[in-house]
């Protein structure tokens, strides 16, 4: 069964986020040192325990009674639900305990339970946490994390299908991998296909990719939308992660802050976009930018991997369903990613075992999970297969657009990554919107962004 979103549940619950986030900011106004004292001790703490060992190994013997599953959203438990579910003994609770990611709150909430681990009962210890991309180095060296495969059990067979760097991330400095992932994750452009055919005269997914293969040829698109009364892009942070993605350095080499070419280059085209009006002064995950994908939006296309497609995007009434289409864009890139990590302390290894080999090993269940879900699934064969298949999107107007995500998937680097990846494209992406705004100039933009940034990681210098 398709994930279906629900555009006024994902709104009213953007819009408690925002108003939590903006209480937090005020709080945090008054009581300012004591965060970052607490913020000190617990980055310290997780340090320490980078180069230690917990005393709570795997358990062997009778399973727990209580699955403890550390999540930001609803993704994960709803893979869980449709592909995992029934395989769950029917005396073990599953307790999803989630926390919004924004703002770092999911982490600060994460850190604060393995901390607390050793000393836990047994019922309240995690037992299983989500990371992503931007974070998920912050815990790959730790002892937080168990090794995959010596811990819980995974062989190198059963993890031979999956894409190399999904097993690249979450490896850590010996060799040890540390979480597993249902899905890989390369990114497109998703267009409005009525709008490519009144604008470019043909909505096919490679003709279109013809018109927009470079950035040059993409903004001469979007000067041609914006004539016909089209948006190329809903906001600001729209093509955020194509620039971000194609870095050659990362955001922090040492702890001193680098810029890379490829973030000015963003900041410059989104400024000209939002002054030749190429774009509707949105921001990522804004009510404006949801609406500019139903059926009466004008914005012509979104960048996204599969997930944003059948995650991100409305499929309900009033939506743009069946008006849609992927192709690869100006350039090639790579989007989030949720990795599964079993929490050392837990006393549900074997059933840890088999989540892991179901969800991101099976190939039958990848299979099923591609076409009942529209993710672009952590393995080979089964992405080949379907690619191949007679499978199609019917969001996406019948298109089959797995095939040309394989080889993108399969040339995926992300060496550039670091644990403060969060923060920086965070923080960055609010700065620059105060300059796109005119609300500060260039010089001042920056000046928030390091003022923000090394409040946040005090350890870090400009």
């Amino acid at each position: 069964m398709r994930y279906y979103y629900n555009y006024n549940v994902v709104v009213g619950l953007r819009k408690r986020c925002q108003k939590q986030k903006k209480l937090k900011r005020r709080k945090a106004k008054k009581t300012g040192e004591t965060k970052m004292t607490k913020k000190v001790v617990i980055g310290a703490a997780m340090m320490a325990l980078a180069v230690t060992s917990l005393a709570a190994k795997p358990k062997k013997g009778s399973e727990g009674k209580v699955l403890n599953i550390y999540v930001w959203n609803d993704e994960f438990p709803s893979r869980f639900n449709d592909y995992f579910k029934s395989k769950v003994p029917a005396d073990v609770k599953v307790n999803f305990v989630q926390t919004p990611n924004q703002g770092n709150a999911y982490q600060d909430k994460l850190d604060e339970a393995l901390l607390a681990q050793e000393s836990a009962k047994a019922d309240d210890k995690v037992d299983i946490f989500l990371v992503e991309a931007d974070y998920a180095l912050k815990y790959v060296d730790t002892a937080y994390t168990l090794d995959v495969v010596k811990d819980v059990g995974l062989s190198k067979k059963d993890l031979a299908n999956q894409f190399k760097y999904t097993q690249d991330i979450m490896t850590d400095s010996k060799g040890k991998l540390k979480g597993v992932s249902w899905q890989a994750c390369p990114g497109g452009f998703v267009y409005r296909r009525s709008y490519a055919k009144a604008v470019l005269g043909t909505d096919d997914p490679a003709k279109v990719q013809e018109a927009i293969s470079d950035w040059a040829k993409f903004d001469a698109v979007a000067a041609k939308m914006k004539a016909a009364g089209y948006f190329m892009l809903s906001g600001y942070d729209d093509d955020f992660r194509v620039f971000q993605d194609n870095v050659k350095s990362p955001w922090v080499k040492g702890n001193k802050i680098v810029i890379d070419p490829q973030i000015n280059a963003w900041i410059e085209q989104t400024k000209k976009y939002t002054d030749a009006g190429y774009n509707n002064k949105a921001s990522l995950w804004s009510a404006e930018s949801t609406a500019g994908m139903m059926a009466d939006g004008k914005v012509f296309g979104y960048f996204g991997p599969a997930w944003y497609v059948d995650f991100c995007m409305p499929h309900d009434a009033g939506s743009a369903f069946g008006d849609w289409a992927f192709c690869k864009g100006p350039q090639g890139y790579s989007w989030g990613g949720t990795w599964i990590c079993a929490a050392a302390g837990t006393d549900n290894i074997s059933l840890i075992k088999d989540l892991m080999l179901t969800l991101t090993c099976d190939k039958d269940t990848m299979v099923k999970i591609a076409k009942g879900a529209g993710d672009f699934t952590n393995n080979e064969p089964a992405m080949n297969e379907v690619a191949k298949s007679d499978y199609k999107n019917d969001f996406l107007g019948g298109q089959n657009h797995m095939a040309f995500f394989i080889q993108s998937a399969a040339s995926i680097d992300k060496s550039n990554m670091t644990k403060y990846d969060q923060g920086m494209n965070e923080k960055i992406q609010a700065a620059m919107k105060e300059y796109y705004d005119g609300n500060v100039d260039l010089n001042t933009a920056w000046e928030n962004f390091y003022t923000a940034i090394l409040e946040l990681y005090p350890n870090l210098k400009r």
